[in-house]
């Protein structure tokens, strides 16, 4: 019988993850994040990680089954707590120059049917215990990564109407084919790619814009852009001088918005998939860079709780430009997931910005980041305000107007 994932593809997966995402050096030590249904990945991605020469693997597995006992048999104080001891240790891990890789592949809807208060709380306070180990990736003081195993909850989602194995197959085809794995060369095939990625950067910043005017169907909003920004995408340089490529997928070039410089309205082109729920219809109308009102068709219970998580949740930290043509996009797939679906449209996210989208980011500390509009929360929640509809010009400091996108496309 022949298994619902090629093993082969999966090794040729892991080793992309390693070495390009990654770029995992002799002697560094890897911290590796998974749902125990990923275990296979996690296993290939030990083999290649120790051939790579590291110098220790440390697995940290969660499990579906153990999440949804506290959502139905805790005590109502659980949901204000997290395990500090473990995220102050993650935090020393990368202060000791350890990589971090993130396997998702976790059942979107897991927490669908459990009370949003009780989610909403649990996810507050995990990010505010995860938040000293999380600015040293939001900061890239680390080399990391995130890539994805197709689970089964996972892939019946995506394909409701197939059998369990032809889902999972039909999900890990696509997740190996927007992850450039085929070819003779996937790791050459990636220097091509992230070459294509750099040169929008370049042009992108040698524009200097101050500020993106996005418009299309529900859609009439001007991103001001922060003082100083810079465009990124593709293969980054960490600060421990580790070029790596954090997303496998990736298709986006994005930047750091100016928390208060941002007007109109706005309206979500995609679903988004948050801890369990799923918000779709999403509109809203920002004023002086703060989101002032906020309604969804599904969901928007869940994405109030968002926008009260701190004062910065209600700003934008991210802008990121991604053709209608991309490869996910041209799936047609909704995959019900972050890393896939803002690699599918141009998409904003709210919360916490990368203090690196900045020249000379690397040197700045958060009152400098900040003061030329830098935004900083507990979250960082991406989603996609992108299509085949939507116009983007740039806006020149004197106010002059540069095509970017037409149709969803590079102008």
């Amino acid at each position: 019988m022949i298994p619902p994932i090629d093993p082969a593809q999966l090794d040729r997966l892991a080793e992309v993850a390693v070495r390009v995402g990654l770029n995992l050096q002799p002697g560094q030590d890897l911290l590796l994040t998974a749902p125990s249904t990923a275990l296979p990945l996690v296993r290939a991605i030990a083999v290649q990680a120790y051939r790579a020469g590291a110098g220790l693997v440390t697995p940290l597995i969660s499990d579906e089954a153990v999440t949804l006992a506290r959502f139905r048999n805790a005590p109502d104080a659980s949901f204000d707590r997290a395990a500090n001891w473990l995220f102050d240790g993650m935090a020393a891990a990368f202060d000791a120059n350890t990589a971090r890789m993130g396997i998702v592949g976790d059942n979107p809807m897991m927490l669908s049917a459990e009370d949003p208060a009780k989610v909403a709380r649990a996810n507050k306070a995990n990010s505010l215990a995860y938040r000293p180990a999380m600015q040293k990736i939001t900061t890239f003081q680390i080399n990391w990564n995130l890539t994805a195993y197709p689970t089964p909850a996972w892939a019946r989602l995506v394909f409701p109407d197939l059998p369990e194995d032809e889902a999972t197959r039909r999900l890990a085809e696509a997740i190996f084919a927007v992850s450039r794995i085929g070819g003779d060369d996937p790791v050459g095939a990636w220097a091509a790619h992230n070459a294509a990625l750099h040169a929008r950067c370049a042009w992108l910043n040698g524009q200097r814009f101050a500020a993106l005017h996005f418009t299309g169907p529900g859609t009439d909003l001007t991103v001001g852009l922060a003082d100083g920004h810079a465009w990124l995408g593709g293969a980054t340089t960490a600060k421990n001088g580790i070029t790596c490529n954090p997303n496998i997928p990736t298709e986006e070039v994005f930047t750091t918005p100016h928390a208060r410089r941002v007007e109109g309205y706005v309206r979500a082109t995609k679903p988004l998939s948050h801890q369990g729920t799923l918000i779709e219809g999403i509109e809203v109308r920002f004023e002086g860079g703060r989101i002032v009102e906020a309604r969804a068709s599904k969901g928007e219970a869940v994405l109030q709780k968002v926008l009260d998580s701190d004062e910065g949740a209600r700003r934008l930290g991210e802008v990121a430009l991604v053709p209608h043509s991309s490869p996910i996009s041209q799936s047609g797939l909704l995959f019900y997931n972050t890393l896939f679906d803002e690699n599918a449209a141009c998409h904003i996210a709210l919360g916490q910005c990368y203090s690196t989208c900045f020249v000379d980011g690397g040197t700045l500390n958060p009152e400098q980041v900040a003061a030329q509009g830098g935004n900083s929360s507990v979250i960082h929640i991406d989603w996609m305000i992108g299509s085949g509809q939507i116009d983007i010009d740039g806006i020149g400091a004197d106010g002059s107007r540069t095509p970017v996108f037409r149709k969803g496309e590079w102008a």
